[in-house]
C-alpha cells in the first residue's frame, strides 16, 4: 500500500492501468513476476494492486473519481508522511470508515459460513471468507456509484432489483411512476397479470448523513392509502432512524425499510449493477469411480 501512495503523491488522477506500470517499475519487477497468475487466471499482481487501493480506499485514502481511475486524499497524504515504508492494516486500523468495511466483511463471513481465523481455517471456509470480503468491497463501491446518479436512476434500479429478487413473478410486471406530482409513489410492483396483487415503492436517493426520518415514512403511508393500498416498500441510500423505523413497525400498512448498505448486499447478491468476475472450482473424489465394478 505504501508504495501506491507513493506513486500517487502528485496529487493526479491516475488510470488502475497507469498506476501498475508505475509500480511494476517502482518495485522492480521482472517479466516473470508480471506473467504470474492467481486460479483463476487473473495476474498476481494485478490482484495485489486492486486489494491495496480498495483497502485504501475503504479507509478514505485514495478516492475513486470516475471509473478506473484512483487519486490520492489528504489523508492519505498525511498516512504517507507518518508512513513512507510502510503501510499495513495497522495502519488503517486507526480509521472507522475501514473498521465499519471489516466489521461489514466479517458479517458477510458468518453468513457464508466461514470461520473466524481465516488463515487457520480449513481450504472451502477460506475461499468463503474471501469471497465474502471481496463482495462487501463491491457492496461499498456499487452504493457510492448509485448515490452519484439522478434520483430517477435510483428509482429503476429498485425496480430492476425487485424484479431480480422475483417479485414480479412470471406474469407480473414493474413500472417506473416516479415523476413530478408522483404524490410519493416512485413505481408499482404487480405480482400477477390482473395487477390485483402490488406492491408500492418509493426510493429516496440521499447523501450517507441525511437519514429518512418518521415524517417521510408517515408521508408514504399517506400515498399508500390515497392509493388503496397496504403494501410497500421504502428504499434509501442513507439510513433511517430510530423513529422511521419504529413508525414503520406500528402502522397498519405493510412496510419494508430498505437502507444504504441493504440495497447494495442486495445489488451484489442478485447481480444488479454488478457481474460475475471470477469462478473458482473446488473438485471432489467422484467415489462412483473408484467403485469394485466386480
Amino acid at each position: 500500500m505504501a508504495p501506491v501512495l507513493q506513486a500517487l503523491a502528485d496529487n493526479r488522477e491516475h488510470s488502475m492501468s497507469q498506476l501498475r506500470t508505475v509500480l511494476a517499475d517502482k518495485i522492480g519487477l521482472a517479466e516473470e513476476d508480471l506473467r504470474a497468475k492467481i486460479p483463476s487466471g487473473t495476474p498476481l499482481f494485478a490482484s495485489r494492486v486492486h486489494w491495496a487501493v480498495t483497502y485504501m480506499y475503504q479507509s478514505g485514502l485514495v478516492r475513486r473519481p470516475r471509473r478506473g481511475v484512483v487519486e490520492i486524499t489528504p489523508r492519505g497524504m498525511e498516512v504517507l508522511a507518518q508512513h513512507p515504508d510502510r503501510v499495513d492494516l495497522s495502519v488503517l486500523g486507526q480509521f472507522a470508515e475501514f473498521n465499519d468495511f471489516r466489521n461489514r466483511t466479517r458479517r458477510a463471513e458468518q453468513a457464508a459460513g466461514a470461520t473466524e481465523g481465516a488463515a487457520e481455517a480449513p481450504p472451502r471456509e477460506t475461499v468463503a471468507a474471501a469471497v465474502a470480503e471481496a463482495n462487501a468491497a463491491v457492496a461499498e463501491e456499487v452504493l457510492e456509484r448509485v448515490r452519484e446518479r439522478e434520483p430517477a436512476f435510483l428509482e429503476r434500479l429498485v425496480l430492476d432489483l425487485l424484479s431480480a429478487m422475483g417479485y414480479a413473478g412470471a406474469a407480473g410486471s414493474a413500472e417506473h411512476t416516479g415523476k413530478p406530482g408522483d404524490k410519493g409513489l416512485d413505481g408499482v410492483i404487480s405480482q400477477d397479470a390482473l395487477g390485483l396483487d402490488r406492491i408500492y415503492v418509493q426510493a429516496k436517493r440521499y447523501a450517507e448523513e441525511t437519514p429518512v426520518r418518521a415524517p417521510e415514512i408517515h408521508g408514504f403511508v399517506g400515498a399508500l392509502q390515497g392509493a388503496q393500498a397496504d403494501r410497500g416498500i421504502f428504499v434509501t441510500t442513507s439510513r433511517f432512524t430510530n423513529d422511521a423505523e419504529d413508525y414503520a413497525e406500528r402502522v397498519a400498512a405493510r412496510l419494508v425499510l430498505i437502507d444504504g448498505r441493504a440495497l447494495a448486499d442486495l445489488m451484489v447478491r442478485y447481480n444488479v449493477g454488478v457481474q460475475d468476475r471470477e469462478t473458482y472450482v473446488i473438485k471432489r473424489i467422484d467415489e462412483d469411480f473408484f467403485e469394485d465394478s466386480g
